[in-house]
């Protein structure tokens, strides 16, 4: 079965809106290491569209080294109910805009590395709520934004436990954390 892993730049209350405050935070190794072992050990990307086209627009251009060579060659999956198959044309592309939940499972129930989600804060919060996340591989900035799209939805009304498996820092203050789904059973980090 395949794993759903949400990977994102969040800040220390949440916000993984427009990452563009990063910037302003050195990575060192640690951190370039993190993001190459997430993306290596995926299957395919599961993107949002704003996410999407973000990343179609930038990503072709930076395909120098073996991360942007990943990037470019990886099977993407794009959910949105507005896209066209032929609108998605960043390397192997399929849009799932029909029925989303049963999609998903599709992908989940094939042999194979991880559906790495990156960004997409609208998809995120929705496998989150559906229970479909399995694991978070997440960069903690140190900074509080006090504003923005938050990556759990506010909405949530069940704990969601999950398991710490690995904690590492970075260059100024930035925390390298990877967690798993505690739910006894269900292999979802989101409310059962």
């Amino acid at each position: 079965m395949t794993r759903i892993v949400v990977t994102e730049f969040i800040s220390l209350d949440g916000v993984i809106e427009e990452p563009h405050w990063t910037f302003q935070f050195e990575r060192g190794p640690a951190g370039l290491l993190f993001k190459s072992d997430e993306l290596f050990a995926s299957q395919a990307l599961l993107l949002g569209r704003v996410t999407y086209q973000g990343f179609a627009q930038a990503w072709p251009s930076m395909d120098t080294d073996d991360f942007g060579k990943r990037m470019n060659s990886i099977p993407k999956y794009v959910v949105s109910s507005t896209m066209t198959e032929a609108e998605a044309t960043w390397g192997s592309t399929t849009v799932i805009g029909g029925d989303v939940v049963a999609e998903i499972t599709k992908l989940k129930a094939q042999p194979g590395g991880d559906l790495l989600v990156e960004g997409s804060a609208q998809l995120a919060q929705t496998l989150i709520r559906l229970g479909l996340v399995d694991g978070y591989r997440l960069m903690v900035f140190p900074v509080v934004l006090g504003a923005g799209k938050r990556l759990f939805p506010p909405e949530m009304t069940v704990p969601a436990r999950l398991a710490l498996t690995d904690a590492k820092q970075d260059r100024d203050g930035v925390m390298l954390l990877t967690y798993q789904s505690a739910s006894a059973g269900t292999g979802a980090a989101g409310p059962a």
